[in-house]
């Protein structure tokens, strides 16, 4: 299988060059010539493997040029139960009126960003080791991606990580995972500025050729494609789990900031998951809610980016959206180069000529949640299950019980666990969450990280500094 770019400019890659390029050299993402399609009897045959051993046999669908016997290993060192708190990996749990919960946060930083991030960990090292080379990756994030991918790169040789945050913009715990580590491989950036900023500073750096060359800049933000196929996985293994049989429909109800979570499950839909439908759950700050209602893309400055109390959607311009429009467009990427420039000059889109399409050929159906809606979702979900759920999670809850069908199983995706938000759930609870076992001390422990302008030339020159230039 070969990968190609939304914009048209790449020619077709293998999934090992386009992993360590993160951005396509036009400034486009990386998408399979064509998906794979996965048959009603293999997915049969499916049933019952473990988690280890589903990843394997999906990935190999994307990455062809890596042995099954060498995906089979670097699976089964990423989804070890020791490093998850449950044997299942990805646990299935019912909650009510409905719905279930997939438990995506069971992994070493309790954010379902874990379940690609320890795939990456083993992808990088064995792609770097055979094409001799080294690796820094640049990223940025608004709360989870930063500790999963760091706890996942943190000691590995010829990797280090550059990883912007939004200053004073995560919750305390969200900054001591990320900042209480002492490795000399990972550099915490915190930028004073949104998380739209910090992202837009990778695409501006990643985008320079020359720099990204000379400093083997890398990815692990969603627009890297090992991320999002990765996560078509755990989508595969919910459904498995909500079903008894073969053609029985699922919808999956996905919290969503930067769009990649629930473009997984996009992408597993196309290639013949029965999935019935995908509901988009956003906070206040809703540019893809109002798309998904309305057809037009209109996405906020900085200034207008609301702080909420569940900060890791507080995200403006979602990255993988590209992905979905080049399908919306037909994979036409002259369309989708178009519709970025005039992002650019005019700020926002009118795709709603297409609207109908979202929800009757991609089963997309959107609504909103907001920091009230949190709170008692959080509260109503406690006092009549016992389950406790984060304030991103409960964002997910609330917008798919507007959504449920009869007799179609509602599964939402748990995003973190409440442990890493535990202000918001005092608020609902009028009591703090508890804490993983280990992790009782963690925001006591020393942190380290610089605070930088956020500005192009600032974390250039902290990448200069600090990182060794590959040799021309």
């Amino acid at each position: 299988m070969k990968y190609i770019s939304t914009r048209g400019g790449l020619e077709p890659q293998l999934f090992s060059d386009v992993l360590l390029e993160g951005l396509a050299p036009d400034g486009g993402l990386a998408l399979p010539e064509s998906l794979p399609h996965v048959s009603s009897e293999t997915l049969e045959s499916w049933r019952g493997l473990s988690y280890d051993a589903l990843a394997a046999n999906v990935l190999s669908l994307f990455a062809t040029d890596i042995p099954f016997s060498t995906l089979q290993g670097m699976t089964h060192q990423a989804y070890q139960p020791q490093l998850f708190r449950s044997e299942l990996i990805v646990p299935l749990r019912p909650l009510m009126n409905g719905l279930s919960l997939l438990g995506l946060s069971e992994g070493p930083t309790l954010a379902f960003k874990d379940m690609a991030m320890q795939f990456l960990g083993q992808a990088f090292p064995h792609i770097l080791q055979a094409k001799g080379t080294t690796l820094n990756i640049l990223g940025a994030t608004s709360g989870d991606t930063g500790s999963a991918a760091e706890y996942a790169m943190r000691g590995k040789s010829a990797l280090a990580v550059y990883m912007l945050s939004p200053h004073g913009r995560m919750s305390a715990f969200q900054r001591a995972q990320m900042y209480s580590l002492q490795d000399p491989n990972i550099h915490n950036i915190a930028v004073r500025g949104v998380f739209d900023e910090a992202q837009d500073i990778v695409k501006a750096l990643s985008s320079d050729l020359e720099f990204k060359n000379r400093y083997r800049l890398g990815a692990v933000n969603s627009i890297n494609w090992g991320r999002i196929a990765a996560q078509i996985v755990y989508y595969f293994q919910g459904w498995l789990q909500a079903t008894t049989g073969p053609g029985q429909l699922v919808s999956f109800a996905v919290p969503t900031g930067n769009f990649g979570n629930i473009l997984s499950g996009h992408l597993a839909r196309q290639m013949g998951l029965p999935i019935r439908r995908l509901v988009l759950a956003t906070n206040e700050n809703n540019v893809l809610e109002e798309f998904f209602s309305s057809g037009l893309y209109r996405p906020r400055t900085p200034a207008q980016t609301l702080a909420t109390s569940s900060p890791s959607m507080d995200i403006s311009r979602a990255s993988n959206f590209e992905r979905f429009v080049f399908d919306l467009v037909d994979r036409d990427p002259k369309r989708v180069t178009a519709l970025w420039q005039q992002l650019s000059t005019e700020g926002a889109f009118d795709l709603s000529a297409l609207h109908a399409r979202l929800n009757s050929e991609f089963g997309f159906v959107a609504g909103v949640s907001t920091h009230q809606d949190r709170l008692h979702t959080i509260r109503r979900v406690f006092n009549e299950t016992g389950v406790l759920i984060d304030p991103h999670t409960a964002d997910g809850v609330k917008v798919a019980e507007q959504f449920v069908e009869p007799g179609i199983p509602m599964v939402v995706l748990e995003t973190a666990l409440p442990a890493k938000f535990t202000e918001t759930i005092e608020e609902a609870l009028g009591q703090p969450a508890p804490l993983p076992p280990g992790l009782e001390d963690l925001e006591s422990l020393p942190q380290r990280f610089t605070v930088l302008p956020c500005d192009v030339a600032s974390v250039r020159d902290y990448i200069v500094e600090h990182a060794q230039a590959h040799p021309s």
